[in-house]
């Protein structure tokens, strides 16, 4: 077999390129900030400066250096898909769709049309764990392929552990206090209301949990990694 080298191209053999943003959190395994979450090759890229704040607020300022990113992890490494460790990134899916060449998805939410389609939503509800509910709007489902009448939308903001560690990053994740409030999360879900039936992850920093929760609440869980095996299963057969 011949290879050929690509032109500005420093690196060969990972797959899956990350889109990173600018944050003070520790990622544990399990995270997809964390490459030994993964059997195969990632590459990750910070994009500087760029916070959720950022993102809702400086929208169209931010797009220009999150499709440079994206473009820096495909010429320097080669990677075959893109995707973010933010579900808020859902926010800049067409944009960087139409911009990088590659394959492109940016939120865990991606997975809700298709969720959506596996059960009868006309009687059971999809539960999403988000990290600020308030910011999982109406635009934002839409945006995903759903409706928000199929879904139950339950943010960790009130959930002390999780608010330190991921929105005021304070540099310190305790797993098993987060663990407890995820976990805790899913089953006043369920208690509030029993139609819930399946449920996603939506914040990257959630799918270490994602076994405990399932053990917990005995139901499907899907997480953004999850999202990012199913993507790189088309991309690498194996």
């Amino acid at each position: 077999m011949i290879y050929y080298a690509k032109t500005g191209q420093v690196n060969y053999g990972d797959t899956i390129g990350i889109l990173m943003l600018d944050t003070h959190i520790p990622f544990i395994p399990g995270d997809i900030g964390n490459s030994a979450t993964f059997p195969f090759p990632v590459r990750h890229k910070k994009v500087r400066g760029l916070s959720v704040a950022q993102m809702y607020e400086k929208k169209e300022a931010a797009l220009p250096s999150i499709i440079s990113a994206g473009k820096q992890l495909i010429e320097e490494s080669g990677v075959q898909a893109i995707t973010g460790n933010c579900g808020y990134l859902l926010l800049f899916q067409q944009e960087l769709a139409k911009n990088l060449g590659v394959p492109v998805f940016m939120s865990s939410l991606l997975q809700l049309s298709m969720i959506e389609k596996m059960f009868d939503t006309s009687m059971e509800k999809i539960g999403i764990i988000t990290a600020e509910s308030y910011r999982l709007n109406t635009n934002l489902l839409l945006a995903a392929g759903t409706t928000p009448k199929n879904v139950y939308i339950k943010g960790l903001e009130n959930k002390p552990h999780f608010a330190e560690a991921a929105i005021q990053e304070t540099g310190m994740l305790d797993t098993q206090k987060i663990e407890q409030e995820v976990v805790e999360a899913a089953e006043e879900m369920m208690i509030s209301d029993p139609e819930t039936s399946v449920f996603l992850l939506e914040c990257s920093l959630l799918s270490p949990y994602s076994k405990a929760v399932q053990e917990k609440v005995q139901c499907p869980v899907f997480d953004y990694v999850t999202l990012v095996h199913w993507v790189f299963e088309s991309i690498i057969r194996k």
